[in-house]
């Protein structure tokens, strides 16, 4: 168990760290990328990804990627990486019953693992164990940073069984296409959620994920249970009621800084989703 130093592909590790700047591309380990306090942003191929304190990341054995935090602010990272076969031992050691462990005299070689690479909600599986090794983890000893390692990748296999019943909701295609089809609309979701101050249109979230805009269009809805634009709706209104809750920005600048176009629209999207307009939303937070 390492935190300090570059680490090697055998090491698991922990990076718990605060910047307001920071930039790094490559090749990295099996991980767990969560953030407090602000965002970063993540290039996954064509991918993008914007990681605060509503989730986490996971990203696969030798994923390249890019990460860059911009932030007025310190950014708190918290990011678990796990060593080479880490993610199969512990799969074959919940899987295999206890007599065979014992009678092979350990594990032989698993097939690997691979994760859905997306953003997690923070959730009741694995958050909390993460969460609480974030708290202790200054005052925690090797054994106990190890022990932890160990319930956090339970709980992210967990996770994963979970997620792997999500493509089911796709229909009349096979199962592996099911899988690609998921990951495809999870990179759309993922690049409009980073991306929701910008003006996107559907062609350019389908672009994103390799899809044609009806393609994805029909599959997001089969998945999510909306439309993109109804989720880019949503995203935008949220982060208003936040800054509205938060700064003293003028209401008009909050509307376009959150990506809607029109100060009528966004009130009246604003009133439909929460009762009240942007401005009586204000002076009840106040």
């Amino acid at each position: 168990m390492h935190s300090k130093g570059p680490p090697k592909a055998t090491d698991c590790w922990v990076l718990h760290e605060r910047a307001r700047e920071y930039y790094w591309q490559g090749a990295g380990q099996l991980s767990i990328k969560a953030f407090f306090g602000g965002r970063a942003h993540y290039r996954v191929g064509c991918g993008h990804h914007a990681v605060d304190d509503r989730g986490y990341l996971v990203l696969n054995e030798g994923q390249t990627y890019s990460i860059n935090i911009e932030s007025p602010q310190p950014v708190e990272s918290f990011c678990l990486f796990f060593a080479q076969g880490f993610a199969e031992e512990v799969q074959q050691s919940l899987s295999l019953k206890a007599q065979r462990l014992l009678d092979e005299g350990g594990i032989g070689r698993a097939a690997p693992i691979r994760f859905f690479e997306k953003n997690y909600a923070h959730d009741r599986v694995l958050s909390p164990v993460l969460l609480r090794l974030r708290k202790a983890y200054a005052n925690a000893e090797r054994g106990e940073l190890l022990e932890a390692v160990y319930a956090i990748m339970e709980r992210l296999l967990k996770v994963h069984e979970i997620t792997s019943r999500e493509p089911e909701r796709l229909e009349n295609v096979r199962r592996s296409t099911r899988e690609e089809l998921y990951r495809r609309v999870w990179r759309a979701r993922d690049y409009a959620n980073a991306s929701f101050s910008e003006p996107l249109t559907l062609g350019a979230i389908a672009q994103v994920a390799c899809m044609s805009p009806n393609h994805l269009l029909r599959t997001f809805r089969q998945v999510f249970g909306e439309t993109p634009h109804q989720f880019l709706t949503a995203r935008r209104l949220e982060e208003a009621r936040r800054l509205l809750a938060d700064r003293e920005l003028p209401v008009t600048e909050i509307c376009l800084a959150v990506g809607f176009e029109s100060l009528g629209s966004f009130s009246t999207l604003f009133r439909k989703r929460f009762g009240v307009s942007p401005t009586e939303y204000r002076r009840v937070k106040k």
